[in-house]
C-alpha cells in the first residue's frame, strides 16, 4: 500500500477589499488610541505639532540623513548584543529577535523614566533567547557596557582638560597658566585621575560580582578574538554613527561642527542620561546641551537643536521598533511580549532596589557590630591592666 504524499495547499492571496479593510481598521484604531490619550491628558497632538515644526525647521536632507544614521546606530549596536548572546547561548537566538528587542528598549527609553526601557529589553532577551536567565543576560549587559565605560571616561577626561583650558584663557597667558596657577592645575588633574579611578573601581567590583553570578552571560570575554569581532567592532561602528547623528543635526541648526562641540554634546548627553528621571530625559538633555554649547552658539539655537534632534530621533526610533516587532514577532505576539516584559521590568527593578537596600543595611549593621566589639575589646583591656583596689 503506497503512502500518500501530502503537499501543502497553495496560499490564497489576500483579497484587495480585505486588505483595504485591514488598513482602515489600523488607521481607525490609531485614531481611537490618540483620542483616548488626549482624553486622559496626554497631549499627543501637541507632540505631533512639535515634531512637524522640528522637521520643517531644517532641510529635509538633514532629517533623512540623521534618521539613516540613527537606524545604523541601532542596527550595529544590536549586532554587538547578538554577538554576546550568541556566544553565551549558541543556537538560542536570531539576530532579528535581538534587533527587535533592542529597538524596543531604545524606543521605550524615550517615553518611560529612569531608563526603564533597558530593563524591558533585558527581560525580552530572557524571553526570546532559549536557555537564557536574567543573571546571565545581566552579565551580558555588563560586557556590553565595557566599551561605553571606556569611551565615556575618555570623554570626561577631555572635558576636564577643556575646563582647564578655559581657566587658562581667563586667568592669563597660556604659557604662564600652569606656573601662575599650579594649585588649580593640580586640582583639575587630580579630579580627572580620581574620576577615572572611581569608575574603574566600581566597574571592576561589578565585574567580579557578576562573573561569579553568571559566567555564561559573560563567556565571550574568555575569547578575545570573538569579543573584538562580534562585540567591539560593531559597537565602535554604532558609536561612530551616533557621532554622525550629532554632526548632522549640529550642521542642520547652523552650529559649528568642531571636535570640541561634538565632544561637549556627547559629554553633556552622558551626564544627562545618568541624571535622567524624566521620560527620555526631557528637559534635562536640553539644559545640559544648552550649557555645553554655550561657547558655540546662543541658548535659543542650542535648545532648538537639542529639542529637534530628540523629537526626530524619538519618532524614528518608535516607528522603527514598531515595524521590527510586527515583522519579527507579529503584532499580537509582539505587543504581548512588550507588555509582559514591561510589567516584569517594574517588578524586577523594585526587587533589585530592595536587595541593594538590604545589602546596605546589612553592611551598616555589620560595621556597627564591629565597632561595638572594638569598644568592648578596649574596655576589657583597660579593665585587665587597671591596678587592684587597695
Amino acid at each position: 500500500m503506497s503512502e500518500a504524499v501530502l503537499t501543502p495547499a497553495p496560499a490564497v492571496p489576500e483579497r484587495p477589499r480585505r486588505r483595504i479593510v485591514r488598513v482602515a481598521a489600523w488607521v481607525v484604531g490609531t485614531l481611537v488610541v490618540i483620542g483616548v490619550l488626549e482624553l486622559v491628558g496626554i497631549d499627543v497632538s501637541g507632540w505631533f505639532r512639535q515634531l512637524w515644526d522640528a522637521v520643517t525647521e531644517i532641510s529635509i536632507g538633514y532629517v533623512i540623513l540623521g534618521c539613516l544614521l540613527q537606524g545604523a546606530q541601532t542596527t550595529l549596536t544590536a549586532l554587538g548584543w547578538y554577538g554576546i548572546l550568541r556566544y553565551a547561548y549558541p543556537g538560542g537566538v536570531t539576530y532579528m529577535e535581538v534587533l527587535a528587542a533592542y529597538a524596543v528598549g531604545v524606543a521605550l527609553n524615550n517615553y518611560v523614566p529612569a531608563n526603564m526601557g533597558t530593563f524591558v529589553m533585558l527581560l525580552m532577551y530572557v524571553a526570546v533567547v532559549r536557555g537564557a536567565t536574567f543573571p546571565g543576560v545581566l552579565a551580558g549587559y555588563m560586557v556590553q557596557k565595557i566599551f561605553y565605560l571606556i569611551i565615556g571616561t575618555l570623554i570626561y577626561v577631555y572635558l576636564f582638560s577643556a575646563v582647564a583650558g578655559s581657566f587658562e584663557f581667563q586667568f592669563g597667558n597660556e604659557q604662564d597658566a600652569i606656573a601662575n596657577h599650579p594649585v588649580l592645575t593640580l586640582a583639575i588633574i587630580a579630579g580627572a585621575i580620581f574620576l577615572v579611578a572611581l569608575l574603574m573601581r566600581v566597574f571592576w567590583r561589578w565585574v567580579k560580582v557578576m562573573w561569579q553570578k553568571a559566567k555564561e552571560g559573560a563567556a565571550i570575554l574568555g575569547d578575545l578574538r570573538a569579543y573584538v569581532k562580534w562585540v567591539l567592532l560593531p559597537q565602535m561602528g554604532g558609536y561612530a554613527t551616533k557621532v554622525g547623528v550629532i554632526i548632522v543635526f549640529l550642521a542642520a541648526y547652523g552650529i559649528p561642527v568642531t571636535f570640541g562641540s561634538v565632544m561637549s554634546v556627547l559629554g553633556s548627553s552622558q551626564l544627562a542620561n545618568l541624571l535622567s528621571f524624566t521620560p527620555g530625559g526631557v528637559g534635562v538633555n536640553q539644559a545640559f546641551n544648552t550649557f555645553a554649547l554655550d561657547s558655540y552658539t546662543d541658548s535659543e539655537t542650542a535648545t532648538a537643536y537639542s529639542l529637534g534632534q530628540q523629537l526626530i530621533t524619538t519618532a524614528f526610533n518608535t516607528g522603527f521598533a514598531i515595524i521590527l516587532v510586527c515583522i519579527v514577532f507579529g503584532w499580537r505576539g509582539g505587543s504581548k511580549l512588550v507588555k509582559d516584559s514591561y510589567e516584569d521590568a517594574k517588578v524586577k527593578k523594585t526587587e533589585m532596589g530592595e536587595q541593594r537596600q538590604e545589602k546596605k543595611e546589612a553592611k551598616r549593621q555589620a560595621r556597627e557590630e564591629e565597632g561595638r566589639r572594638g569598644l568592648l575589646g578596649v574596655f576589657r583591656r583597660s579593665d585587665d591592666t587597671s591596678p587592684p583596689d587597695d
